[in-house]
Parts: structure tokens; C-alpha cells; sequence
């Protein structure tokens, strides 16, 4: 995965489409969308550097996509908000039915009954891993064995 020094290409496991350009992650946590990247997400990244290093809190960001503190799928929800890409916030459940089915391009959430994220030109938006880096951006991959696989359409 890529980090601050060492962007990469990402491409969609079983596909055969050219490499797309990755994002990258600062020092300062902040993700920096590649160069080329369609405009839904350049803002995404922008949305989710917004809150990237606000605290945790259970229930976060579900009363109004603006709050103090976010939980996993009130992350995902703002960041995908910040988009255009959806008009109100899902808890994890709700994420798992949103979109259309399968990894998308540039954009692909793994969600199920207890935790969400999303990757966004292959860089994790994620709220664990959060406290060893201070930022939901995280290069590192994780499992995404037990989460279903959406995307928004044409992304």
C-alpha cells in the first residue's frame, strides 16, 4: 500500500483495467488525492481530512453529518457526504445494502453489523488503527473477510 514516500497503483482484485494513480498520506495524517482522480474523489479525500483525526464516539456523526467525535460509520458517512454521494448518514448495517455490489474503482466500502470503512484510491479510511497514527487514513490493509463489498456507481 502506498505511504507518504512511496505512492503505488491500485487496481480492483479480478479486473484487468490499467493501474489507477494511488493516494497518499502525509505526516500530518492528512490524505492527498492523486493526480487525474475524478472530482467525487478529490472531495471525498477533502471530506475525510475534515474529521481524519477527531475522536472516536460510539453513535458519532449519526444525528447530523457535523459532530465533535465520529464513529466508523459516521466517518464513512460524512466522507461519502462530502462527495455528493449520499444525503444521510447509515449506521454499518445500512452500508451493507447502500450502493451497488462489488469493489468499485476508485471508491469501495466494506461494511457489516458491527464496523464500516472505505477505500478510496487504495488508502483505508478507518477508524481502528486510529490511535497508533492519529488519523483514520491508514496505508496499511486490512482483513476485509466477514464485511460486504459496495461501491458507488461509476466509481
Amino acid at each position: 500500500m502506498p505511504t507518504a514516500s512511496t505512492p503505488a497503483s491500485t487496481t480492483v482484485p479480478g479486473t484487468t483495467t490499467t493501474p489507477l494513480p494511488a493516494a497518499t498520506v502525509g505526516p500530518d495524517g492528512q490524505a492527498v488525492a492523486p493526480a487525474g482522480a475524478p472530482p467525487q474523489v478529490a472531495a471525498l479525500i477533502a471530506a475525510g481530512n475534515q474529521i481524519a483525526s477527531l475522536p472516536y464516539k460510539y453513535g458519532g456523526g449519526h444525528g447530523d453529518f457535523v459532530d465533535t467525535a465520529y464513529d466508523c460509520s459516521g466517518s464513512v458517512s460524512f466522507a461519502l457526504h462530502g462527495a455528493a454521494l449520499l444525503d444521510t448518514t447509515l449506521d454499518s448495517t445500512g452500508l451493507t445494502h447502500w450502493g451497488r455490489g462489488g469493489a468499485g474503482r476508485w471508491i469501495t466500502i466494506y461494511a457489516n453489523k458491527t464496523h464500516a470503512y472505505l477505500i478510496v484510491a487504495g488508502l483505508r479510511f478507518d477508524t481502528s488503527g486510529q490511535k497508533l497514527a492519529n488519523t483514520r487514513w491508514q496505508a496499511a490493509p486490512r482483513s476485509n473477510k466477514g464485511f460486504k463489498v459496495r461501491h458507488p456507481s461509476g466509481l
